[in-house]
């Protein structure tokens, strides 16, 4: 698999406090990536590494296979567009001259795409309108457009629907699938709200404590997290046989439970088990949602900024 991004036992520490701890991280090209962790786990540290704004106190990082200590990183970090916390926006300047100024910025000859970018992120009629007046879902996208400047492959957004209404949050998470799906973009997304993480990511990151706890793809998330009922017997190998006839899926997880992935009715299945002396002890149902996901993986409280 090709990685866009690649890090390998990063560290970063200020005095003795460690907000990254030999962080190993995938990001693969093509995917949208969600990066989750707790208030303080790291996120931002890390995304400010691989923006150049901070440098690691140990370890490394591959941007696009270059490794973070080759001199000709700063280069390779022209393909990467950001928005680091709040987008970095003139407020008294118009969505046209915000953009200009990164042009400008950027050392780019002439302001070719400047338009379709403006459409792209729905602010093609905002006209000579401050950005000290749009709404903070207006500013969200003006702040992704003057990332996409210089047409980057690699996007990084951090916390990019915080703050924002339904409305903001729906019209960003379009504006991501649509970069990601149509411009083949690969997109890193920081975030705490996990529901709406879970309608755009291909791929996540756990990470607590600086420490990446699980790396997973939607698929095998998707999997682990299945609609299923635990059953509690008195006969486990009694019970497999009446599973094995009604032609169900199931997995065994312990020496007493079973887990079914198939609808049936409780009552139905009792009836089969009485047919071997099989007593059901415990139904539960069982549909984990990424949020419990994430915090049996971490543990403690949701509080996951």
């Amino acid at each position: 698999m090709e990685y866009v991004l690649t890090t390998k036992s990063l560290c970063k520490k200020y005095k003795d406090f460690k907000a990254l701890d030999h962080l190993d991280m995938h990001v693969p090209k093509g995917s949208i990536y969600g990066f989750v962790g707790k208030n303080g786990a790291g996120k931002t540290t890390l995304i400010r590494l691989i923006t150049g704004l901070q440098y690691p106190t140990e370890g490394e990082y591959l941007l696009y296979d270059t490794d973070s200590r080759d001199p000709k990183i700063n280069k390779v970090r022209r393909r990467m567009g950001a928005v680091v916390e709040t987008p970095s926006l003139y407020l008294n300047l118009s969505a046209v001259d915000n953009l200009k100024q990164q042009y400008g910025i950027l050392g780019l000859p002439d302001y070719s795409g400047l338009q379709e970018l403006l459409k792209l992120v729905g602010l093609e009629d905002t006209g000579k309108r401050k950005v000290k007046d749009f709404s903070l879902g207006m500013r969200q996208r003006l702040g992704i457009a003057v990332a996409l400047v210089g047409r980057p492959d690699f996007l990084v957004l951090d916390e990019p629907i915080n703050g924002l209404d339904p409305q903001g949050i729906i019209e960003i998470r379009e504006l991501i699938l649509k970069l990601n799906r149509e411009y083949g973009i690969t997109v890193l997304i920081s975030s705490h709200i996990l529901d709406e993480l879970s309608r755009l990511a291909t791929h996540y990151g756990f990470i607590d404590h600086g420490r990446m706890v699980k790396e997973i793809s939607e698929a095998e998330l998707s999997a682990a997290c299945r609609k299923k009922i635990r059953v509690k017997v008195s006969d486990l190998a009694a019970f497999s046989r009446v599973l094995e006839m009604l032609k169900l899926r199931y997995e065994i997880v312990s020496d007493s439970e079973a887990d079914i992935y198939d609808e049936i009715a409780v009552t139905d299945l009792v009836n089969e088990a009485n047919t071997v002396n099989c007593r059901i002890l415990t139904v539960k149902d069982q549909d984990e949602s990424l949020e419990s996901f994430y915090l049996n993986l971490v543990g403690g409280g949701a509080d996951h900024d």
